[in-house]
C-alpha cells in the first residue's frame, strides 16, 4: 500500500515505530513522534491522533510488466529477502471510509475479475492472468460509459463496448476505446479473518466491512 506522507501542507518522515496494532505495522512520525496505523493510514496517538494519510492508487506486478510499460522508471536499490507469504491468502481490500469490501484473491483467481459497487464507485477488481501475485483496482466509468468486464485471452474484455485492456496498465488494446486508460483506484492488501496468521486483521480494522463472493460461490 502507498500512502501520501503529506497532511495539512505538511510533508512528514515516517520510520518503523517496531510494534504491532492488531497485528499489523505501526509507524511513527519524527516530527511529533505520533504513533500511526499501516493500514488504515491513521494516526492512533500522540499529537497527530485522528489524522489520516491519503491512500495512494499502486501497483503490485513483475518487474519485466512494469520496465515493458514504463521504461524510464527509478527503482530504489535497497537489500531484502523472499517473503514467505503468498497472495492467494489475502484480500484485496478497497475502502472508501464509509462502505468497506474484500476481495479474497483465490476466489478472484478463479473469475479473474470483479465487477462491483462500493460506496457508489462501479469498479474492477482484476487478478492478473499472466501473474497470480498481481492485481489492480480500476474505475468501472469511462465518460458515461459504465464497463462490464470479463477476462478472455489474457485481456480484460469489455461486453459493452467490445473493447479489450491490458489487465496490468489499464490500456484500451483493441475497439473503441483503444489508447484510453482505465481510471486505478487505491486498494490495499490484508489477511482475512482467520487467515494463514490466525489473526483477524480484516475483521479487527474493518469490522463493518464486508466480504465479496463470486456469483458462483453463493
Amino acid at each position: 500500500m502507498v500512502h501520501r506522507r503529506e497532511v495539512n501542507g505538511e510533508v512528514l518522515v515516517f520510520g518503523n515505530q517496531g510494534a504491532l496494532w492488531n497485528n499489523a505495522m505501526t509507524w511513527w512520525d519524527h516530527d511529533t513522534g505520533s504513533i500511526w496505523s499501516q493500514p488504515l493510514g491513521e494516526a492512533l496517538a500522540g499529537p497527530r491522533k485522528g489524522q489520516t494519510l491519503e491512500l495512494l492508487p499502486s501497483e503490485f506486478t513483475t518487474w519485466s510488466s512494469w520496465r515493458a510499460d514504463h521504461p524510464d522508471t527509478l527503482v530504489l536499490d535497497a537489500p531484502g529477502d523472499t517473503t514467505g507469504f503468498d497472495l492467494k491468502d489475502f484480500l484485496i481490500v478497497v475502502d472508501f471510509t464509509d462502505d468497506v469490501r474484500g476481495y479474497p484473491v483465490s476466489d478472484l483467481r478463479r473469475v479473474g475479475v470483479a465487477n462491483d459497487v462500493v460506496a457508489g464507485v462501479e469498479l474492477a477488481v482484476v487478478s492478473d492472468p499472466a501473474d497470480p501475485q498481481g492485481w489492480a483496482v480500476y474505475s468501472r466509468r469511462l465518460d458515461d460509459i459504465v464497463l462490464e468486464f470479463e477476462i478472455l485471452g489474457g485481456a480484460l474484455h469489455d461486453s459493452t463496448t467490445g473493447s479489450t485492456f491490458d489487465p496490468v496498465s489499464g490500456r484500451g488494446l483493441t475497439g473503441d476505446l483503444r489508447g484510453r486508460f482505465l481510471d486505478r483506484l487505491p486498494a490495499l492488501t490484508s489477511f482475512p479473518g482467520g487467515g494463514p496468521t490466525k489473526a483477524p486483521i480484516f475483521d479487527a480494522f474493518w469490522p463493518d466491512g464486508t466480504i465479496w463472493r463470486p456469483a458462483s460461490a453463493d
